[in-house]
């Protein structure tokens, strides 16, 4: 699309927000329940547009991604009518007389730009929230998830005119016309590179957004852990969607005394969920593109692999992979990895594993393994994170 093209299409989607239409709650309820028939009707198109993509099975698809967004949109239809209610607050003795309320009120027109690791899903979600919540909606699916992109927009036009809710393909330059226009509410979902330029321009119009950004997620492991369990938890979060998931655990704290029996739990649950052959799993993830997976097999260059390190570059996999010796110094620790090697380094008592974690940014996520509650304490009280869990990791999404 053009910028002129984009201009018209915001201005037609401001007309028809301005027209009150989307302020009625049974029609935002309606709206809702044809995008959830939807997703039903192309949930088989769903499943090979993400495997094309990122060489996801049905199952993973529709664990992480088809049965999520149904979710939200079964809880969206049942709640919307009671979220778009007034709510009556106290009033001050002074005003006794008044009735003091509060009124749920749309932003207007939302922009939703989302990545390419959870196409449907990080799409999908707001959209759901912004249509319950009576905006209108231009959505921004990315280029790397082509597959899954040309799907969205076909069913948005399906679904809806483009006056309500409009899809624009594409790449930066298609980003760049949208960042350009006055959007009411932003809801952006990538890299952090990308997400200063979305705030940059977000500013020229006092925009509000939210920005949810990747990061480096520590995972601590302490001596007192149920070690085999926390094996199994750490690698389903780990190396689910091949690592591409950003609040994964990024890299793994875990006391010496008990490294060597860890590591040999570490090798058995990556045998036992991905064969002997995970590259020959056809139910493996691949890596997005050429770009990433380059990215990735540079990272491993040099360090010590005493797990996995093996590649299919024709097919853009890489073996779940285990590094060792690893310093805050290594190039690995300097990104966040978004695929699946675990980096591991150790720590004797767990002051010195909060310095460690505190040396870098303000974790996305944290994991914390222990059945030792004060220790649980501690940590919940001396460090920030965005999201975490104790003893699992990722669940915290499911809440």
């Amino acid at each position: 699309m053009t910028q002129t093209e984009i201009e018209k299409l915001v201005k037609k989607q401001r007309d028809f927000f301005n027209s009150g239409e989307t302020l009625n709650v049974s029609f935002r309820i309606s709206a809702l329940e044809r995008l959830r028939a939807c997703i039903i009707k192309y949930e088989k198109k769903i499943n090979q547009a993400i495997r094309a993509d990122l060489g996801k099975s049905a199952f993973e698809s529709y664990m992480c991604e088809t049965g999520l967004v149904l979710s939200e949109l079964t809880y969206m239809i049942k709640h919307t009518r009671k979220y778009a209610k007034e709510r009556t607050v106290r009033t001050p003795l002074a005003q006794f007389h008044s009735r003091s309320y509060q009124k749920p009120s749309p932003y207007g027109l939302v922009l939703i730009m989302s990545p390419w690791n959870y196409p449907l899903m990080l799409t999908f979600e707001p959209l759901v929230d912004a249509l319950a919540a009576g905006n209108t909606a231009i959505v921004k699916p990315s280029a790397y998830s082509a597959n899954t992109s040309e799907l969205i927009s076909h069913m948005l036009r399906e679904c809806f005119d483009e006056k309500y809710v409009a899809v624009v393909t594409g790449g930066r330059e298609e980003n760049t016309c949208l960042l350009n226009e006055h959007f009411d509410y932003i809801f952006f979902t990538g890299s952090q590179s990308v997400g200063k330029e979305v705030m940059r321009c977000a500013s020229v119009h006092l925009t509000p957004i939210t920005l949810e950004l990747g990061g480096k997620s520590p995972c601590i492991v302490h001596k007192s852990a149920d070690i085999k369990l926390a094996a199994k938890r750490i690698v389903f979060g780990k190396f689910l969607n091949c690592g591409q998931t950003c609040v994964a655990p990024d890299y793994l704290l875990i006391q010496e005394n008990i490294k060597d029996e860890f590591e040999k739990y570490l090798k058995e649950y990556i045998t036992l969920f991905y064969t002997n052959e995970p590259l020959k799993n056809e139910d493996y993830t691949k890596i997005v593109n050429e770009r990433h997976f380059n990215r990735l097999v540079n990272l491993i260059k040099g360090e010590k692999i005493i797990y996995g390190g093996d590649i299919d570059r024709e097919l853009l996999k890489i073996e779940p992979t285990i590094l060792d010796k690893i310093t805050l110094d290594s190039p690995i620790m300097q990104e966040e990895i978004f695929g699946p090697i675990l980096p591991i380094m150790t720590f004797n008592n767990i002051k010195e594993a909060k310095e460690i974690v505190l040396k870098g940014e303000k974790p996305l996520s944290l994991y914390l393994f222990t059945t030792n509650k004060k220790i649980e304490k501690e940590i919940l009280k001396d460090l920030s994170y965005g999201s975490g869990c104790i003893n699992d990791t990722i669940i915290q999404l499911a809440t």
